[in-house]
């Protein structure tokens, strides 16, 4: 396992460090000894935006390691008074954890935290930046089924702007050998993104012909303060993964999606809940890149 100070973004991050986590993840999925790595050590979540799936996966990961979790949200906590990041994550960090599990709004906040405390950070998402474990448990969720991603063809379709998933994971997946295609509506999907070594399209039916998985991203309403598409029923018409576009993939490819979903938005239940969604398996299989992470935290 490769071992790191922090783990905030997947940038740079070469095949063999990634299939490295897929490895140990796997070892931990098949029931494999690890004789509580983290037993007597604490582990602080500060989650300053909500959060189901990463929040909770990280702390029944650290938990299976052995780790004691302090959960730390803003509300009920000095932040909702006015307290700054710097000395909310000084704080924390004088409790003694071994590492800070942080999600914060802004973009940077995750690195700024690394370079203001003396243990070690892992990014749970910072604003329109990165979110580098769910790329990592994305990936390990492709990994398992294809071994390679050499000749993959994987599609990102959606709010690409206001996504931190997108950024991840396409550092991941063109790092392992894969190629990857945007698609979305043009105000949600700038053509800035070839640069990363990204497809760009804006229509869906053109760009599902031929790939192999498709990653469908939460239209996040929260953060849209101007109006990017004219309705939600116009934008499922033209970029939702609909059952009939679902029923048009080649008959192995994969749906997925990191949550949570507006269904009958970007997705429709029917492909949600359908025999090509890995969205639950997403989930159960974060617990195992997690623990692979806060194992490789020091």
């Amino acid at each position: 396992m490769p071992v790191f100070r922090h783990l905030l973004s997947l940038e740079g991050m070469g095949r063999p460090q990634i299939e490295a986590f897929f490895t140990r993840a796997a070892e931990f999925e098949a029931g494999g000894p690890h004789k509580a790595p983290l037993a007597g050590r604490l582990v602080a979540n500060l989650f300053f935006e909500p959060s189901t799936r990463t929040r909770s996966s990280f702390e029944a990961a650290a938990k299976a390691l052995g780790a004691d979790v302090l959960n730390w949200t803003v509300a009920g906590s000095s932040a909702s008074k006015g307290e700054t990041l710097l000395d909310t994550v000084r704080n924390i960090a004088a409790l003694g954890p071994f590492a800070i599990i942080i999600r914060h709004q802004a973009s940077g906040a995750a690195a700024f935290a690394a370079a203001n405390v003396p243990c070690s950070v892992i990014n749970a998402g910072d604003g329109r930046h990165e979110h580098p474990s769910q790329g990592l448990l994305d990936t390990y969720t492709l990994w398992r089924r294809w071994k390679t991603f050499q000749n993959r063809r994987v599609l990102v379709v959606g709010d690409v702007l206001h996504s931190r998933v997108v950024r991840s994971n396409l550092h991941a997946l063109k790092a392992l050998g894969a190629q990857v295609a945007l698609c979305g509506p043009r105000s949600l999907v700038h053509d800035g993104w070839a640069a990363l070594g990204a497809q760009v399209d804006t229509d869906l039916d053109r760009s599902l012909e031929g790939v192999d998985a498709v990653m469908v991203l939460r239209v996040q309403r929260e953060r849209m303060a101007d109006a990017f598409f004219a309705s939600e029923r116009e934008y499922h018409q033209r970029w939702g993964l609909s059952a009939e576009r679902a029923a048009r993939l080649k008959p192995d490819a994969v749906v997925m999606h990191p949550g949570p979903v507006n269904r009958g938005v970007e997705i429709a239940p029917e492909v949600a809940d359908g025999p090509r969604s890995l969205i639950l398996e997403q989930v159960r299989n974060g617990v195992f890149v997690r623990m692979a992470i806060l194992e490789s935290v020091k």
